[in-house]
């Protein structure tokens, strides 16, 4: 299992360990606002992180610059063991080194973020005409492939509308998938959704898990975080508070832990 006691420290141990992704020394402010606050953090191959902890604290802004959706202040992202951030390039170079980045890492939101007007197959090809330029056949044969992944092969024809939030969440999933993803990220996949239709989605997160597939999630879903986390991750106040194995969750080290951790289960 990765992570453990004796990695219980304000910036997780693992960074500068060889990871897939390292963040190192991020700060990150909005205005006079500081999110975050000299976070260090490494996601090694296989692994799956669950990063949890109160509204506000930092959460999703740490997960969104590990593909500099969110660019840091200061600290540098290093992705496969080259250096992303800082990037001192043209702005031209710069563009085409966040596509590269991202093209690599795949990204699931609270909110699902399809095109209406798009059909689940179309939604999932887009990406692969546009950014992997792949001609249409080889690209609409992946996506069905993706969707069939996730457990759509029959609603490849339906629109956003005319599926359940559960079914829109997964037809997001497969669009990353599609990419080939290295490393995917998710943010709250399911705080947007209907209580029963958690469940869908957790199913397919944990069958990528088992799958291998290298993973961060941001998620209020302890049980989830119980079943799947090789490493937890409580972030409060824009700093890592505590960071190990499941016993985090089971036998928490920090008095703010604690608290959270008896105000959710």
């Amino acid at each position: 299992m990765a992570g453990g006691s004796s990695s219980r420290v304000a910036n997780d141990n693992a960074a500068g360990s060889g990871g897939l992704l390292e963040l190192t020394d991020a700060h990150k402010s909005f205005g006079h606002l500081e999110v975050i606050k000299g976070v260090s953090l490494a996601v090694r191959k296989g692994e799956h992180v669950v990063i949890f902890g109160p509204s506000g604290g930092g959460k999703s802004t740490l997960l969104r610059m590990m593909n500099l959706l969110e660019v840091p202040d200061s600290g540098t992202l290093t992705f496969q063991g080259r250096l992303y951030f800082p990037h001192r390039g043209m702005v031209l170079n710069r563009a085409r080194h966040l596509q590269q980045l991202r093209s690599q890492i795949g990204m699931v939101f609270q909110r699902f973020n399809l095109y209406p007007h798009l059909n689940a197959l179309q939604n999932v090809t887009l990406a692969l005409t546009d950014v992997k330029k792949m001609s249409r056949k080889a690209a609409r044969v992946k996506a069905e492939a993706s969707l069939a992944e996730v457990g759509l092969k029959d609603r490849m024809d339906h629109y956003p509308s005319q599926l359940s939030g559960g079914q829109q969440q997964r037809v997001a999933i497969a669009r990353s998938l599609a990419m080939d993803p290295k490393l995917m990220l998710f943010d709250e996949p399911t705080s947007a959704l209907d209580p029963e239709l958690i469940g869908e989605v957790l199913g397919v997160m944990e069958r990528l898990a088992r799958e291998g597939m290298t993973m961060v999630v941001v998620t209020h879903e302890m049980g989830f975080a119980r079943r799947v986390g090789d490493r937890l991750i409580f972030i409060s106040g824009g700093t890592i508070v505590e960071s190990g194995g499941r016993e985090v969750l089971t036998a928490p080290q920090h008095e703010r832990t604690k608290t959270f951790l008896e105000a959710v289960l």
